[in-house]
């Protein structure tokens, strides 16, 4: 299961409220192949899909494709904004290494 804290849920709910195409949407989280570590993190707005987990976090709803839950189990995801730029940030159990921007992890 994935948590999202209070800042990443405001932020879900910000950018949904603000964009037209989001509503109604839930929230996907998701690894993908890619970056000096092998994998990186993905974040969209999308419909449920067959195998889908959803998980209910304050009033929205998070989904994860079978694939990447294996990768998100027991990860936390916070909404960070500071002086090198805002983002959300992932803090995984399950990661074995990152990069050095912190923009790709390994398993």
């Amino acid at each position: 299961m994935v948590q999202l804290t209070d800042s990443a849920v405001s932020k879900v709910k910000d950018f949904e409220a603000k964009n037209a195409a989001y509503q109604g949407k839930a929230f996907r989280v998701y690894v993908q192949g890619g970056g000096c570590q092998g994998f990186s993190y993905g974040f969209a707005f999308d419909q449920p899909r067959d195998g889908d987990e959803v998980n209910k976090t304050g009033d929205i709803e998070v989904l994860i494709d079978p694939s990447s839950a294996k990768y998100l189990n027991g990860a936390k995801i916070d909404y960070v904004e500071d002086m090198k730029g805002a983002g959300f940030v992932v803090e995984n159990p399950n990661t074995t290494g990152s990069c050095g921007c912190g923009n790709s992890v390994s398993f």
